[in-house]
């Protein structure tokens, strides 16, 4: 899954924030004020594959073979520096002399030319790297169908609500993994890829007793300290003040979802996904 980290890191490549370091390119913020990574020429791919095998050679024991860090070597897909280069404008220097106060040799007998192929590669791993649509969800069905059946059936108390041989049919057929798992996770705005759309919002029902006993049950409209607003099954609108004379029985389909996703652990998630994977 993605997570909320991971898009605001593609932000911060795409929108860099805050003034430049001292020394650093002119204009503020990224070289050229606004001259951003996404907006830039992809690199030849040609110089991208050369650039890997010099930047694997001499670089990955410290910065990773993708770029992306190592034991000694900072992420170079996320340096600052790397992301204003220009064919090595920056980076160049930075190789050649190296940086012995940071522990980083230096290589002098780097020509010029091999220095842009190194950018390239940097470059090219900065674009992936902001590239949503090339990420590839991958494993998800790591967990204990066994299991996830157990909780299901148990601590979840899914079994309340859903049947595996009722509403949940088939569900595995209609989404893929990551689909299926957002769907039991935010039932309410996700779908799997190719699926269905999202579903819209189910709304929770509302009984009032009135101090008549009489009942009035419909989809809650508004709720507050004030007053409850519903639709009946015949498109009726009600309004009820909340003063004390009625009781306010509100039922959403939805709050156990919610409930569920304060507690799940990893694993609990895993082998529920695994579970609904056999629905098929």
């Amino acid at each position: 899954m993605r997570t909320a980290a991971a898009l605001l890191f593609g932000a911060a490549l795409l929108y860099p924030q805050g003034p430049p370091s001292q020394g650093g390119p002119p204009g503020g913020g990224r070289r050229g004020g606004g001259n951003f990574l996404v907006s830039r020429k992809v690199p030849d791919p040609a110089a991208v594959e050369r650039g890997q095998k010099i930047f694997v050679a001499n670089c990955g024991f410290c910065h990773g073979s993708n770029a992306n860090g190592g034991e000694s070597g900072p992420d170079l897909i996320r340096s600052p520096l790397a992301l204003d280069d220009e064919g090595g404008d920056l980076i160049g220097p930075v190789i050649v002399k190296g940086r012995p106060d940071s522990g980083m040799p230096p290589f002098p007998a780097m020509t010029t030319e091999q220095i842009k192929d190194v950018s390239a590669f940097i470059r090219g791993r900065q674009i992936a790297a902001i590239d949503r649509r090339s990420y590839t969800i991958q494993n998800l069905t790591t967990g204990d169908p066994k299991k996830g059946e157990a909780f299901f059936n148990g601590a979840g108390q899914c079994k309340n609500c859903h049947s595996p041989t009722g509403d949940l049919a088939g569900i595995a057929k209609k989404f893929d993994e990551a689909g299926l798992q957002s769907r039991f996770l935010f039932p309410e705005t996700r779908a799997g890829r190719g699926g269905p759309q999202p579903q819209r919002r189910l709304r929770p029902t509302v009984t009032v007793t009135l101090p008549s006993g009489a009942k009035v049950t419909g989809s809650l409209e508004s709720i507050d300290d004030f007053d409850v607003a519903l639709r009946d099954s015949s498109g009726e609108y009600h309004s009820f003040p909340r003063d004390g004379s009625v009781k306010v029985d509100v039922r959403d389909p939805l709050s156990a979802h919610e409930e569920l996703l304060k507690k799940y652990t990893d694993a609990e998630m895993h082998n529920i996904l695994a579970y609904l994977e056999t629905l098929k």
